[in-house]
C-alpha cells in the first residue's frame, strides 16, 4: 500500500487519479480547495477504495499558510510518504495578487506546490514527486526573480505557461538535488475539464471534439505513480508514456537552480 497525496484532487486530472489509485488500495490524501467540491469528490473516492479509508484535507494555494497546515497534518498523520502528486492548480480570469504578495498564477501553480515538496521532503525519501505541467510552457517565458508581475502587462496564458515552465524546471532541479525522489512532470494533454476561469475558455475545455477525458488524463498520473522506479526518468517531461523533450528555456539547469533559490526566498524556506 502506498500513500500518496494529490493536490487538485476535487475534479478533473487529480479526481480521476484519486478515484483510480484508491481503487488499488492505496491510501490517498486528497487536497482540495472548495469545501462543497471536495465533499463531493471524497464521496467518490471512498465509494472507489479498497484499502484504507481515503483522507481529505481544505486548502487554498493561494494562501501560502494553508499550505503549511496541509503539510503539518501529512507530518503528523503519516510516517512515510510515497508519491506527493502536484496537481493544483489553473488559470485565471484576470490580474490578481494573493495575501502573501505574489501574482496568483505563479503562486498556485508553482510556489505553493513548491513549498508543499519541501515541506514534505523527508518523508519523501525513496518516493516520487510528480508535477502537472502543460505543454502552454511553450509560448511563454520564466523569469526567476519574478513572481509579482505587471498587471498592465498580463496575459492568463502567458502567466499559466510561465507557472508550467516552472513545474518542468522544479522536476528536474529536485532531481538533481534530491536524488533520492524520483521527479518527474508530465503534461496530462488538453483534458475535457471545467479548465480556465473565462467562460470562453470553459466552454473550449468542454466542446472541443479533439479533447481527452480526465479518466484518461488521469491514468497517466497514476502510472506515474505507479510504474517501477526503473522505468521512469527522473528530472524528465512526459507527454504521453514518452519522456519529451520540452522547449529549450526550460531544460537551462542554470534558470532551474536561479528558480529554485528565489523560490526559497519567496516562501521563506
Amino acid at each position: 500500500m502506498r500513500t500518496i497525496v494529490i493536490t487538485g484532487a476535487s475534479s478533473g486530472v487529480g479526481l480521476a487519479a484519486a478515484k483510480q489509485l484508491a481503487a488499488m488500495g492505496d491510501q490517498i490524501v486528497a487536497v482540495g480547495r472548495d469545501p462543497r467540491r471536495l465533499g463531493a469528490a471524497m464521496a467518490e473516492i471512498r465509494k472507489a477504495a479498497t484499502g484504507p479509508e481515503p483522507d481529505e484535507v481544505r486548502a487554498d494555494f493561494e494562501t501560502l499558510e494553508d499550505v503549511r497546515l496541509v503539510a503539518e497534518h501529512v507530518l503528523s498523520a503519516y510516517e512515510k510518504i510515497d508519491v506527493l502528486a502536484n496537481n493544483a492548480g489553473g488559470m485565471l480570469g484576470s490580474y490578481r495578487v494573493t495575501p502573501d504578495g505574489f501574482e496568483a498564477t505563479a503562486q498556485s501553480n508553482h510556489l505553493a506546490p513548491f513549498l508543499l515538496a519541501n515541506l514534505l521532503r523527508e518523508r519523501l525519501s525513496g518516493g516520487r514527486i510528480i508535477g502537472t505541467s502543460s505543454d502552454a510552457h511553450r509560448r511563454a517565458r520564466v523569469d526567476p526573480d519574478d513572481f509579482t508581475g505587471d498587471p498592465q502587462a498580463w496575459s492568463a496564458w502567458r502567466a499559466y505557461g510561465a507557472a508550467k515552465g516552472e513545474n518542468i524546471l522544479f522536476a528536474a532541479e529536485a532531481a538533481r538535488r534530491w536524488p533520492d525522489i524520483l521527479s518527474v512532470s508530465f503534461h496530462p494533454g488538453l483534458v475535457r475539464t471545467n479548465f480556465g476561469a473565462d467562460p470562453a475558455t470553459r466552454l473550449v475545455y468542454k466542446i472541443w471534439p479533439f479533447l481527452i477525458t480526465a479518466q484518461k488524463a488521469g491514468a497517466l498520473l497514476t502510472w506515474l505513480a505507479t510504474a517501477p522506479a526503473n522505468e521512469l526518468t527522473t528530472g524528465a517531461y512526459y507527454v504521453g508514456r514518452k519522456v519529451t523533450e520540452p522547449r529549450q528555456w526550460v531544460t537551462d539547469p542554470e534558470l532551474a537552480a536561479r528558480l529554485w533559490t528565489s523560490s526559497a526566498q519567496a516562501v521563506n524556506l
